[in-house]
This record gives C-alpha cells, sequence and structure tokens, in this order.
C-alpha cells in the first residue's frame, strides 16, 4: 500500500473505532448469549464472568475513539501507526456486525470472536512503541477482554451443544484462557493492559463461581497468581 493512502486507513481506523462503539445501541437489549440459544440451555453457566465485568467495554471503546483519533491527527503517515492499523481495521469491522450475528447465532458469532481476536493480537504485536498510551494500551486492554471472551464463548459451545458437562467446559476453557493470556503477554513483554484485561475477567469468574462452582472459581485465582508475573513485568518495562 503507497504511503499516500496511510490518511485515509488512519480516517477508516477512527471511524471504524466510533461505529464499534456505536453498535450496542442498535441492538437493542442484548446481554450475552440467550439461554435458549443452545439445544442445551444455559443458564448461569460457570465459564461466563459476573456481569459486572462487561463495563470494561465502556473504557475499551472510549480509549480506542481517543487513542486513533490521537494517532489520526498527529501520526496519519508513521509506518508503524500504519502497520497496526490494517488488522486493527479488520478488527473493528467485525466487532461492529458482532452484536447483530450474537443475537442470531452463537456458532457464527463464535468464529467472528475469535477473528476479531486474531485481528486485534496482530494489531498489538505491531503497535508502535512510541505513542504507548495512545495506541499499544488500548488495544492490548481491547485484545486482552477479546482473549478472555474469546475461550468464554468456546466454554459456552462445549457446553450448550453437549460436547463438555458445564463445569468442565468451564474449566477447560477458563484454563485455555490463563495459557493464551499468560503466553501473549510474556511474548509481548509490554502493554500491560493487556494482562490486566485478563485478570478482570479472571476475577469476574472467580466472583461468579465462589458460591457455585468453587473449583473452577480457585482455578480463576491461580490464573490470577499467574497472569500477575508478565503483566507486572511489563508493567515494570513501561
Amino acid at each position: 500500500m503507497t504511503p499516500a493512502l496511510r490518511p485515509a486507513i488512519a480516517v477508516l481506523c477512527f471511524l471504524l473505532a466510533v461505529a464499534f462503539a456505536v453498535s450496542p445501541f442498535l441492538v437493542e437489549g442484548f446481554a450475552g448469549f440467550d439461554p435458549e440459544q443452545f439445544p442445551i440451555r444455559q443458564d448461569n453457566p460457570p465459564v461466563q464472568p459476573a456481569g459486572y465485568a462487561f463495563a470494561i467495554w465502556s473504557v475499551i471503546y472510549g480509549w480506542l475513539i481517543l487513542g486513533l483519533g490521537w494517532g489520526m491527527l498527529r501520526a496519519p503517515r508513521d509506518g508503524q501507526w500504519h502497520d497496526m492499523r490494517l488488522p486493527l481495521c479488520i478488527s473493528l469491522a467485525v466487532g461492529t456486525a458482532w452484536l447483530s450475528v450474537a443475537v442470531a447465532s452463537p456458532v457464527w458469532a463464535t468464529v467472528l470472536i475469535w477473528v476479531m481476536l486474531i485481528a486485534a493480537l496482530a494489531a498489538l504485536f505491531m503497535a508502535p512503541v512510541a505513542d504507548t498510551p495512545w495506541a499499544a494500551l488500548p488495544v492490548g486492554l481491547y485484545a486482552g477482554w477479546l482473549s478472555a471472551a474469546s475461550c468464554v464463548a468456546l466454554g459456552l459451545l462445549a457446553a450448550g451443544y453437549g460436547w463438555l458437562d458445564q463445569q468442565v467446559a468451564a474449566l477447560v476453557f477458563v484454563g485455555f484462557a490463563i495459557f493464551i493470556g499468560c503466553f501473549v503477554q510474556t511474548a509481548l513483554r509490554r502493554a500491560p493492559t493487556y494482562g490486566l484485561a485478563v485478570i478482570w475477567a479472571l476475577v469476574a469468574v472467580a466472583v461468579a463461581n465462589w458460591h457455585m462452582a468453587q473449583v473452577v472459581a480457585w482455578l480463576a485465582a491461580v490464573g490470577i497468581v499467574v497472569m500477575l508475573v508478565p503483566t507486572l513485568a511489563a508493567l515494570r518495562r513501561q
């Protein structure tokens, strides 16, 4: 892609972040997958974090808009910003349509959230080292939450379609989220917001399960401790 097109991609990425933030207002009443969307009804599945945890989306939306707006105005032609924006545009474009898909099909929603995650991780690893508060940190928070949410979606499918028992599905996919989170934060060595988002999700899983499925809660608690190691190391490098 020629450098002359970089400002246009900067504008597109910013507009997609705005559209992504607006999308929840266009899909009325979505509060997670409906328990009846699955062949086996999923009431209070242990893989799912406590409801308060989803408030992190307001921070993600706002920080992405601010960061990409700053980059659009201050670094429209920068090569590192451009490299980050290309996969981030893919993730945000898919994310803008995600809620509409989720109300119709948990299966396709799960496929799409993994597309969002992979593209967001690519953007995170390509994020410029300079301008960290505007680039790597908001993208890290976004990618970290998607890492947890993608595993939750797989856990819901596994239990909802009878492939695994609810508790076993929670153990498998909470464990998978811990593995992905620890691997990514260790390899990344920066952007501690990634690890903080995963930890936020694990705390909410522990809270949701403390009086329901304590083995899942304890796994999440162990995951928090494990995630703290690379996250604090990344924080010290900031």
